[in-house]
């Protein structure tokens, strides 16, 4: 049964009121509160219970028919709601806004918020990840883009140009799980971004134009990214109806602050995950990640993926590295102090939006307590940036809040005694009522005889008096008791003075849950006005907790503080690849990288296996790490400032859009060599080997002279035509290095050491017999590849040429005489049988 095909004047009137809601959020699952469930209906239900596994009911409704019907327990939502949200849809839930119990008619409901992929703010999240959700604003000739995580507050911003592959590859960068586009829309940009990426993708035209939140846009002169923001932040406070303050000033992404790379960069280097598990252990985010808190957690990875251009910041993150080392007792303590502190920002979050309860309270006490330690420590070691520590709010959280406090805000037991006097004088009231209680038990076993009397409670019909069966003859009609419940082995009895007392020990219990409420809320108003502070000090101590991650790595694993230099050079030595040395069972044998101003681009040739790719890895990597602030592993290291990485690694096709290898190749390298400075660094893994072996040589001369001619960045290319190696000769600014091996009766040693110069074999047969191929098939590779290497002795050797095309009415058509050219061995005749031949081709030629 569809909602379209529903008689709505028969329905019953909670289900018409189910179908206003769901009117409005038509594209939206409806988790429907009823009593203790969240129910769905309709198509609704029938979705759910498919995705969900949930058994499909029904519910009369008024109609002759059952409506589809599923539900799910409230207390246990969460984990139905991820599941949902985390397959892309939207959950609207529709909660219960008046008490049942007061109520007349039918009870008050409506949506207090809908959760998408961008806007969850649970604790489903990672803690060591960012949550976004951003927007696409095409205004006819550029595109805004604007994005934030809703849980850290954190708001930024940057225009593009208006390129739909420019903007795709920048959300996708981004990790963007969520996007808000404006009608105009090219359609294009939608489909690519659910089909290929699984972005959550919604159209809306609206602009929030209130006026409580123009403070994000303040700082900003651009109309466009105003407007950008205020586009995605009418969605989000659409979405969460709630109070969305903690949102930070919008910070304008400048592209030249930071070195830049794609998803596909980051994928090959491994950079927060590996390339096959897709997995965070082994990656170099898994191996820099020493920090004690979320937020530095956090902050670590946002770092890798935009390491700094700024020399002067870079080298204030070496000097406080450098001082924690020195300092290594200062280290110490303040790792401990960090380990202290909870999530200040989403704990910033929660306290705004309002989803907080006393044990998030707690949690913020707790880190305060350790900031004016933090404080001292980082006046130490002179950090270059300052921390508040909010005295009076510990104090506040320290007289108020019970350190026992329950999860739920609504069950009493948050305050501490002290705090309120009105809350006090209730807490008496109660617990004298309830030591009279006890007093009464007393007395009517004294006033009965009845010994094993006892006084009792439940939510039926209050306090009451229980008497066993064989005491029952006892009971005599001047005792005013009043036969209430009769059980198996008892019954149970109530007095009016019983009940007079009840009235005041449950009058005192519900006043002292709903004060308790009131000053949980008042305290939380108090926290709030913090939170922009609390802020700014997260900010500085995820930095610093960063810092501290990269001493303690650098000090276990004796890494180096790179020097960074105006001039454009790499001069690396012994440069080890972190990830690689850390997880081999075997000893790691460091290179030398060394590119000085005269060198633009090593061409790296050697056998398969042998360490080619890890050496150009090693560069990268050794080059993201400097720029993030991080020692290095090396022994020495200096290096200039780079703007740009671009990496092609590694063979793989593009299954979603469709394209092969080559084709793959083929536009990573468009991408190398389109948006390439000087001051870039370009890593190729043998290009080409996607096509036939002269095309793909061709391509390889091609691109390489390109490079060194027009872009002149710094390149690692590593390649097995062997051929190019003699463009030393002509480029200038190109040196061979090759990666070493020893071939010893038939098997090969790889030493994994790159020296200068050139080799020309690969030993491919060689790796093929390491894999275990059948003996009889390296054999027979081995009878064919001697004869390729005969056949081509005594060709010329391989040289930068140019052909030029001959006209087409010069070329030679007679099949004869390319026949009889082609029999001709210059080296096997003698010159008098040469001028022989010469006279007959020359009688061919005049006859055609």
């Amino acid at each position: 049964m569809k909602r379209s095909e529903v008689d709505k004047s028969k329905l019953s009137p909670m289900m018409l009121k189910y179908l206003e809601i769901k009117e409005k959020y038509n594209d939206t699952i409806i988790f429907y509160r009823l009593g203790d469930f969240y129910e769905m209906f309709f198509e609704d239900a029938i979705l759910c219970s498919r995705e969900l596994e949930l058994t499909l009911t029904g519910r009369n409704a008024g109609l002759d028919e059952r409506v589809p019907m599923c539900g799910i327990p409230h207390h246990a939502y969460l984990s139905y709601l991820e599941k949902l949200v985390d397959k892309g849809y939207k959950v609207a839930i529709c909660e219960q806004l008046t008490d049942p119990k007061t109520s007349k008619g039918i009870v008050e409901r409506d949506v207090i918020q809908v959760v998408t992929k961008g806007t969850v703010i649970d604790d489903t999240l990672s803690e060591k990840d960012f949550n976004y959700i951003g927007n696409i604003y095409d205004f006819d000739y550029c595109y805004g883009i604007s994005y934030t995580d809703i849980t850290t507050g954190y708001f930024y911003v940057l225009l593009l140009e208006y390129d739909k592959e420019k903007v795709i590859k920048e959300i996708n960068n981004r990790n963007i799980k969520e996007i808000i586009v404006n009608d105009k829309i090219d359609r294009e940009i939608i489909s690519v971004l659910k089909e290929n990426y699984h972005i959550l993708v919604t159209v809306s035209d609206s602009i929030y134009s209130g006026s409580d939140y123009e403070y994000i846009v303040s700082d900003l002169q651009d109309i466009r990214m105003s407007t950008t923001i205020m586009h995605l932040l009418n969605y989000i406070l659409e979405t969460k109806k709630g109070d969305m303050s903690h949102l930070q000033k919008a910070e304008i992404v400048d592209l030249h602050k930071y070195l830049l790379f794609d998803s596909h960069t980051k994928r090959n280097l491994e950079l927060t995950e590996t390339l096959r598990q897709k997995e965070r252990t082994y990656s170099l985010l898994w191996l820099l990640d020493k920090t004690k808190t979320a937020m530095g957690s956090r902050f670590l990875k946002y770092s890798i993926e935009n390491p700094l251009t700024s020399s002067i910041e870079i080298n204030r993150r070496y000097d406080i590295v450098e001082t924690l080392l020195t300092e290594f007792i200062l280290k110490n303590d303040l790792q401990n102090l960090l380990d202290e502190i909870y999530d200040l920002e989403r704990l910033s979050g929660r306290i705004s939006y309002g989803n907080l309860n006393a044990r998030d309270l707690l949690q913020l006490k707790k880190s305060l307590k350790v900031l004016p330690d933090i404080k001292k420590l980082l006046e130490e070691i002179k950090f270059y940036r300052s921390i508040d520590t909010f005295e009076e709010l510990y104090d506040l959280l320290e007289v108020s809040i019970n350190e026992d406090a329950p999860f739920s805000i609504r069950e009493g037991g948050i305050i501490k005694d002290g705090y309120d006097n009105e809350l006090d004088e209730l807490r008496k009231i109660r617990s004298g009522s309830r030591d009279f209680i006890l007093q009464i038990e007393q007395e009517e076993r004294a006033r009965t005889g009845i010994k094993n009397l006892k006084l009792g409670y439940n939510k039926v019909f209050g306090y009451y008096i229980e008497i066993s069966k064989g005491n029952i003859p006892l009971v005599k009609d001047e005792f005013n008791y009043e036969r209430k419940q009769t059980l198996a082995n008892c019954e149970r009895f109530i007095t009016p003075e019983l009940k007079e007392k009840e009235n005041i020990i449950l009058g005192a219990e519900e006043k002292i849950i709903e004060l308790e409420y009131r000053i949980f809320m008042n305290i939380r108003e108090k926290v709030k006005t913090y939170i922009t502070d609390i802020q700014k000090t997260s900010k500085t101590i995820a930095l610093v907790d960063m810092l501290v991650s990269f001493a303690t790595v650098s000090e276990e694993n004796n890494y180096i503080r790179p020097s960074l230099s105006s001039d454009k050079k790499i001069e690396i030595k012994e440069a080890r690849h972190p990830v690689v040395e850390k997880v081999i069972k075997s000893e790691f044998v460091p290179n030398d990288i060394i590119m000085n101003n005269g060198v633009d681009i090593l061409l790296i040739t050697g056998p398969n296996m042998a360490g080619k790719s890890t050496y150009m890895r090693t560069l990268a990597i050794i080059i993201i790490m400097a720029q993030i602030g991080s020692f290095v592993p090396a022994k020495s290291c200096n290096i200039s400032i780079f703007d740009k990485i671009f990496t092609r690694i590694g063979a793989s096709d593009d299954l979603v859009s469709g394209d092969s290898t080559f084709m793959v190749e083929m536009k990573e390298a468009n991408n190398a060599i389109s948006e390439a400075t000087e001051n870039s660094l370009i890593l190729f893994d043998e290009l080409g080997r996607g096509t036939a072996t002269y095309d793909g040589m061709s391509l390889a001369q091609s691109i390489l002279e390109y490079v060194h001619d027009k872009i002149k960045a710094k390149t690692l290319f590593s390649t097995h035509y062997h051929e190019l190696t003699a463009l030393s000769g002509d480029l200038k600014r190109l040196r061979n290095v090759h990666v070493s091996a020893i071939e010893e009766e038939g098997k090969i040693t790889f030493l994994h050491k790159v020296k200068m110069g050139a080799v020309d074999k690969s030993y491919g047969i060689h790796v093929a017999s390491l894999a275990k191929l059948p003996k009889e098939v390296i054999n027979r590779a081995n009878e064919i590849l001697e004869f390729y290497e005969t056949k081509n002795k005594k060709k010329n050797g391989f040289k930068q040429i140019e052909l030029p095309l001959e006209p087409e009415e010069h070329k030679c058509s007679n099949d004869i005489l390319i026949e009889r050219l082609n029999k001709i061995n210059p080296l096997e005749i003698t010159p008098i049988q040469a001028i022989n031949i010469l006279y007959e081709l020359k009688q061919i030629s005049d006859k055609k």
